[in-house]
């Protein structure tokens, strides 16, 4: 699919001029061009700390920004300068900024956009990290926050008050798998002079572009599905460069300090090189296993908005342009054999042999958890209940492998009931 990217110059690079070409071709070209000192096809690792300059007068004009240049890869460094540019044309974007983590991703932005006195409107489920920074660190400097079902178009208005600076969520909520109208919610907030921040990271372009829905500002934990490969923590944050330079000079690399290293930003470009061929794979086996589980009597229901049966598929289909990713959760039946639903997950969670338990997702890898005895264990049981994360509830991110061999091994772990 082509993407065109609305900058107010048109981005080049050699001959290929990227607003007319695919996916695939923008993730392995954009930002990158052959070394200019060796002729390199892979970017280089920049390896260093700092910089030397030949005179004091081009130091003096590096660090003032007269001239372009590096000093101090806390501030700038060329092997993570390409990720960023290749991560905000991919987003269709004007400027990113690198982190050392998705949540530097959403520290920065909370520190880079609000101050005391302000209001935030969050989605109701959000990571739960991020959800301890809303709660707790920024009520402590002065930043009020509301919570709100961003699915409700009328909630979030009702919500929306005269200090209201920024409406923030996630695409698709964790692990209820529920989508949020980007654009609806974006046309509500710019009337009222309110920006939009959306973590993107459960359905990365190809899925979704938030900016093209309207959202001012869409942010990733790149340790998932823009990375791939598992091995990398690693944010992003993307925007207009007018929102981004402020939260790069003032937050990322001065009161944060969460720049990334060069060798991580290079792991970065390796994976983004496959990754429609990635996203391709992830969504194909998402489709077949989420079927698949839909047909299991122990399942009680199957949260996939590549489904028919998903509520808000006819939103999924236009917003995801029928890229439905590889990540769900499913309920089993509340009574299995003598089993409650609880010891019943664990049960088949723990016969899985190719699907690995672990709670991260976007590996190459299929991973498995059970969020009432793993991620959400810290929670009472009334309170996952009401985040909509019941008992007997397992998410799985689904990889790479063959997906015959996926549904095999929850074939046998079924059995196991």
């Amino acid at each position: 699919m082509a993407l065109k990217i609305e900058n107010k110059e048109k981005r080049t690079m050699g001959e290929i001029d990227f607003e007319n070409v695919g996916f695939g071709t923008l993730a392995i070209h954009a930002g990158q061009e052959p070394d200019k000192l060796y002729g390199a096809l892979a970017t280089p690792i920049y390896q260093t700390s700092t910089f030397c300059f030949d005179t004091v007068e081009e130091g003096t004009a590096k660090f003032g920004g007269q001239i372009p240049g590096f000093c101090y890869s806390r501030g700038g460094n060329p092997t993570t300068v390409t990720l960023e540019k290749k991560i905000a044309m991919l987003e269709g974007g004007e400027a990113c900024i690198s982190t050392a983590s998705g949540m530097g991703a959403v520290g920065g932005v909370m520190l880079g956009l609000l101050q005391a006195g302000d209001h935030v409107i969050c989605g109701e489920c959000v990571y739960g990290c991020t959800d301890v920074v809303l709660r707790t660190t920024l009520q402590k400097f002065g930043v009020e926050v509301t919570y709100a079902d961003t699915t409700d178009l009328e909630a979030v208005k009702d919500a929306i008050k005269e200090n209201t600076k920024l409406i923030y969520f996630e695409t698709l909520t964790n692990p209820t798998m529920e989508l949020t109208d980007i654009a609806g919610i974006s046309k509500i907030a710019h009337e009222k002079g309110v920006l939009v921040a959306v973590d993107n990271t459960f359905t990365p372009p190809p899925e979704v572009y938030p900016l093209k829905e309207g959202a001012d500002i869409v942010l990733h934990s790149c340790t998932k599905y823009i990375n791939g490969h598992g091995d990398v923590i690693s944010g992003a944050i993307v925007g207009s460069a007018d929102l981004i330079t402020p939260i790069r000079k003032g937050v990322t690399s001065k009161i944060c300090g969460t720049t990334p290293s060069p060798f991580n930003s290079f792991l970065l470009l390796r994976g983004l090189q496959t990754m429609e061929l990635r996203m391709a794979r992830h969504c194909e086996n998402g489709v077949a296993v989420a079927k698949y589980l839909e047909s299991v009597p122990y399942v009680k229901k199957v949260y996939y908005p590549g489904l028919q049966s998903h509520p808000q598929h006819e939103l999924a289909k236009t917003m995801m342009h029928e890229n439905y990713g590889g990540i769900m959760s499913f309920e089993l039946q509340e009574e299995i054999n003598g089993m409650d639903g609880f010891e019943a997950c664990k049960k088949v969670v723990n016969a899985l042999k190719v699907a690995s338990i672990a709670v991260s997702l976007g590996d190459p890898a299929t991973l498995v958890q059970h969020p009432a005895s793993m991620t959400h264990a810290n929670m009472s049981k009334e309170a996952r209940a009401e985040a909509g994360i019941k008992e007997d509830l397992i998410r799985l991110s689904v990889g790479l492998e063959n997906s015959k061999d996926i549904i095999a091994d929850f074939e046998q772990a079924f059995a196991v009931l």
